[in-house]
């Protein structure tokens, strides 16, 4: 079972207990920032006989002096045949107040630490600890991969709303959670009697009775050289037992002191287990340390945030997962299909290659290419690889060519198939990556490498015949594409432009059909998104759906996109068809990558065309006046110039610092890189103070505003490349 597993179950299998634990926990942990407040601590130079001789004149029938962890101090004795219990001001012994804890931490502990069922609720309370533990380690080791390690762990957050705020939430206090659950199965283990913390055996002591009187407790030696501070414990002689002594309890050990001579009878140390469960008790609970109480208490409440997000994840990996149907156990599986999918849709093809091969008598066994690895009984491997933006690999297999990498080569037969789409200049370089280290290391390869173009099924069919060849068995392939649920959006408006040499195109909004809140967790509607984020529009008689960069997020109320029309397009032709009231199905994709930071310095917006639409959208969306600076290219200020009327108000609006432009159809007109070179002394400016870059185009343009950067960032000695590493750097092309 891998750490996803181990995270995933634990987490629907537990988690509402643990929730339970956790906010009880937050409870708890105020009480001791409450006796912290009202406690009156003895000064650091007290000691326990000036003590015991304040309280002897103060409060008549003491009994018992204790110190309390926050460092207060509570005299406990009788008055006639009622017992008392007095807090007392240690500077004189005077007598400030009636103790009495409180009824509600004593209901909330009885709730988190026994889950009110007593002994067998006391088991039940440790093995949530016990579940928390393997939470927190497993969601460690799944953060670190996601982060790419601890050098990295501080990095950009990506990913839906709910995955960024369980992965910050789980960046700042998950080791501190683990801490909380070991110190938990600590204390559970002494509760429970698994663990002695007393010896065995306490010495046989009594006060030799010598006809002398009883010393008073000021006047004992052990007690004057004593520190309060280190005091948990005094108890009084019986009076009427006169072979009765004085014990004295402190985190060292115990004593019992002669009260006719003030002798030290016996001392007793405290044992390893005592002194480990005394640490547990302040990491745990905050007793003794009330700024550690207060950040246990933010530690309790996370775990609240970390269930919903945890169970939100997990609501939305299920609406979208592919379930491999009949599939088989690694151990047994004699095939195995390994998968690399950003959107799911290689899922798909991996279904139908997984049924196929078992129609034809093999045992196969598929899971996500983050868990490669053989068996002795692998025969065959299949790799299905899609290759996400410029040549990247999907977010969860990001870390799967180093784990290849370190395996030793096995006797299986491999073969990769890539899925991309050949508009990009990187079309399928992940599967060829991953098809070269394969080979490099020595692994058999079954066929050359073969790559999809937009998902055909008719492509994938013809590499299923060369399959079967190469198997010598009957094999046929026959995928229907899967798309994720749709919802029909309605044109509202749009607003055309020519276009130049009769490309003409259009601003076109969408209403937004807003999901209620069932609706959301049924998945149904859009759900969120935001500027920047991918729109797909599936076009009627086209089952694959083409994608389109949101000018607009949910905020807004809308949706909105900018299309260009392209020679024979079947999608682009029907939107720039669609009238006011007509309508298209679609779904929503996100773009994390793209998205900017919750707080940027300021921001850098280079596009061309209808590029500028998720850039139109940042700078729609910039309430807080972030310094945003936008470099546009187009052809005809008079034909395609989009968003301009709307720029112009957002730079009177104080959305936008400064703009700045290029027509290549125009006299002096150029590129956008032109404009680059034109700005270059204010980019450096704006560069070296931390801004950050976002670029949305053709591949071509990409490639000419990176060179051009490139140039200008040459004084400063950084480059596109070190941007990009620092994730100041993001592109949407297409």
């Amino acid at each position: 079972m891998s750490w996803r597993q181990i995270h995933r179950w634990l987490g629907l299998s537990a988690g509402t207990l643990a929730l339970v634990l956790g906010l009880t926990g937050t409870l708890l942990a105020f009480d001791p920032l409450q006796q912290a407040w009202i406690a009156r601590p003895p000064a650091p130079e007290l000691d326990a006989a000036t003590l015991v001789g304040r309280v002897a004149r103060t409060v008549p029938g003491a009994q018992e002096i204790r110190r309390l962890p926050s460092g207060g101090i509570v005299v406990f004795g009788f008055d006639g045949d009622k017992a008392l219990a007095s807090y007392v001001d240690p500077a004189d012994g005077r007598v400030i107040g009636a103790y009495q804890p409180s009824a509600l931490p004593r209901w909330v502990k009885n709730l988190h630490r026994a889950l009110l069922l007593g002994d067998a609720g006391r088991w039940g309370a440790a093995g949530v600890a016990l579940a928390m533990a393997l939470l927190s380690a497993s969601g460690l080791v799944l953060l670190l991969r996601r982060m790419g390690g601890w050098r990295k762990l501080s990095g950009r957050v990506r990913g839906t709303l709910a995955q960024r705020l369980h992965v910050l939430t789980g960046r700042a206090v998950l080791v501190l959670l683990f801490l909380s659950s070991i110190t938990a199965l600590t204390m559970s283990a002494a509760t429970l009697g698994l663990v002695a913390l007393e010896p065995a055996r306490e010495p046989e002591v009594a006060s030799v009775v010598n006809g002398q009187a009883a010393l008073a407790g000021a006047a004992l030696g052990p007690l004057q050289s004593r520190p309060v501070k280190d005091l948990r414990r005094l108890s009084f002689p019986d009076a009427a037992d006169p072979t009765d002594t004085w014990q004295l309890a402190t985190s060292d050990g115990t004593g019992w002191i002669d009260r006719y001579s003030g002798q030290m009878l016996a001392w007793q140390d405290a044992t390893l287990a005592q002194r480990i469960n005394d640490w547990a008790v302040v990491l745990h609970t905050g007793e003794a340390a009330w700024v550690w109480a207060a950040v246990l208490m933010l530690v309790g409440a996370s775990v609240g945030l970390f269930w919903w997000s945890g169970v939100i994840i997990w609501w939305q990996a299920r609406r979208v997962a592919v379930h491999i149907t009949g599939n088989g156990t690694l151990a047994q599986a004699d095939t195995l299909i390994f998968v690399a999918s950003e959107g799911g849709s290689t899922w798909g093809f991996a279904q139908t290659l997984h049924t196929a091969l078992a129609g034809a008598g093999h045992r196969v066994h598929s899971a996500p290419l983050e868990d490669f690895r053989t068996t002795a009984a692998t025969r065959l491997v299949f790799v299905l690889a899609a290759t996400y933006g410029d040549g990247e690999p999907p977010t969860h297999a990001r870390d799967a060519l180093a784990r290849i990498a370190a395996l030793d080569a096995g006797s299986a037969s491999v073969a990769v198939l890539g899925f991309g789409d050949r508009q990009f200049p990187a079309f399928c370089a992940y599967a060829q990556a991953l098809d070269d280290l394969l080979r490099a290391r020595g692994w058999p390869m079954l066929l050359a490498l073969e790559c999809i173009h937009q998902q055909s099924a008719q492509q994938f069919a013809r590499w299923g015949e060369a399959l079967a060849q190469a198997l010598g068995e009957p094999l046929a392939l026959r995928h229907v594409p899967r798309l994720p649920p749709t919802t029909e959006l309605t044109l509202v408006s749009r607003r055309d432009y020519p276009g130049v040499d009769g490309q003409r195109a259009a601003i076109l909004r969408f209403a937004w059909p807003a999901p209620g809140t069932l609706a959301r967790w049924r998945g149904q509607g859009l759900g969120a998104f935001d500027a920047g984020d991918l729109i797909a529009i599936v076009p009627p008689g086209g089952g694959v759906p083409r994608y389109y960069s949101l000018a607009s997020g949910a905020s807004d109320g809308f949706v909105e996109i900018c299309v260009r029309q392209i020679p024979g397009g079947l999608c682009s032709t029907h939107l720039l068809g669609l009238q006011p009231g007509e309508s298209v199905a679609a779904f929503i994709r996100a773009n994390p990558g793209f998205a900017l930071p919750r707080a940027p310095r300021s921001v850098v917006l280079i596009g061309a065309g209808t590029g500028v639409a998720p850039l139109a959208g940042f700078i729609r969306r910039n309430r807080r006046r972030t310094p945003m600076h936008l470099y546009f290219g187009g052809r005809d200020p008079a034909r395609d110039y989009y968003f301009g009327a709307d720029i112009e108000r957002w730079r009177e609006q104080g959305k936008l610092a400064s703009m700045h432009t290029a027509f290549s159809r125009i006299s002096g007109g150029g590129y956008v890189q032109d404009a680059l070179h034109r700005n270059a002394d204010r980019l450096r400016e704006l560069l070296a103070g931390g801004a950050i870059v976002r670029v949305c185009g053709s591949h071509a343009m990409a490639r000419g505003v990176a060179e051009a950067l490139d140039a200008v960032l040459a004084p400063l000695r950084l480059s596109v490349q070190q941007l990009k590493a620092e994730e100041r750097y993001a592109e949407d092309l297409f």
